[in-house]
């Protein structure tokens, strides 16, 4: 089965900024249309505007807390009683990103991490899940990072938090493939997000840019290309995957052997 491209239905969480707004856009451009779940309502809202001002119709903003089951069940019911039927495709973007050594760390940041960006992506992926399985058909994609694979400093709760939703990710795909329902997660590298963009002191990008071989930083609509791929037909045998789109930083080792320089 696919889907019908008049009717795709996608529900983006954290569509009000950032990543999520990114992959809003294109996927209004690509046929979609998109309800927009976000806790600063203002944000989704105001990007709702300027995707139904381009396409009427096509955009709805709505209040969610993805760590609150019962918020979350009330955001997707808003959707389906909006657009009529259930989202094809659910793009876990919302999510927080502390910042604290593993001994100044609190039990409470940790916690919160693990509440909003793991127990979020869980809720809404098996919300979700339940309209798709009637459709059997269905696009589910997490974001992930590069922090769930590679350590960092500070990282402690926010890099855990993406590396249990990588293991989340491969749970989900290997129960749901056989409904027509994809589950995928994309890999972030080190990129500019109203969300991150104070975690990102002149020094810190530069030591980031000396080590991702493309020598820079990566761009929101690059994330979101890889995104929305994964949420189309073409991506349909693409399943349990973690895709990396960091410039080439997880690749990346020693910069210099006898001399040779990259």
């Amino acid at each position: 089965m696919t889907s019908n491209e008049s009717t795709r239905v996608a529900v983006v969480t954290g569509g009000g900024s950032g990543i999520g707004e990114a992959v809003a856009h294109q996927l209004v451009d690509a046929g979609f249309r998109v309800a927009l779940l976000d806790i600063q309502i203002d944000n989704a809202s105001a990007v709702a505007a300027a995707l139904n001002a381009r396409q009427q119709g096509s955009a709805l903003a709505v209040v969610i807390d993805v760590s609150d089951p019962s918020s979350v069940d009330a955001a997707f019911d808003a959707v389906e009683q909006h657009f009529g039927k259930a989202a094809n495709v659910l793009v876990n973007s919302a999510g927080i990103m502390p910042v604290a050594s593993v001994m100044e760390c609190s039990y409470g940041m940790f916690r919160k991490a693990m509440d909003v960006n793991v127990g979020g992506t869980f809720l809404c992926s098996q919300r979700a899940a339940r309209g798709m399985i009637t459709q059997q058909y269905g696009r589910i994609v997490n974001l992930a990072s590069i922090s769930s694979e590679r350590a960092g400093v500070g990282r402690v709760a926010y890099g855990t938090s993406k590396t249990a939703i990588a293991g989340l990710t491969r749970q989900f795909a290997m129960e749901l493939g056989c409904h027509g329902i994809t589950v995928n997660a994309v890999a972030p590298g080190p990129v500019l997000t109203p969300m991150t963009e104070k975690n990102y002191t002149p020094e810190t990008k530069r030591a980031f840019e000396v080590m991702i071989p493309a020598k820079r930083m990566g761009q929101v609509e690059e994330i979101a290309n890889a995104i929305v791929y994964l949420c189309g037909d073409g991506a349909a045998y693409v399943n349990g995957v973690l895709l990396p789109v960091d410039g080439g930083y997880l690749a990346a080792g020693v910069g210099t052997t006898a001399g040779i320089k990259a």
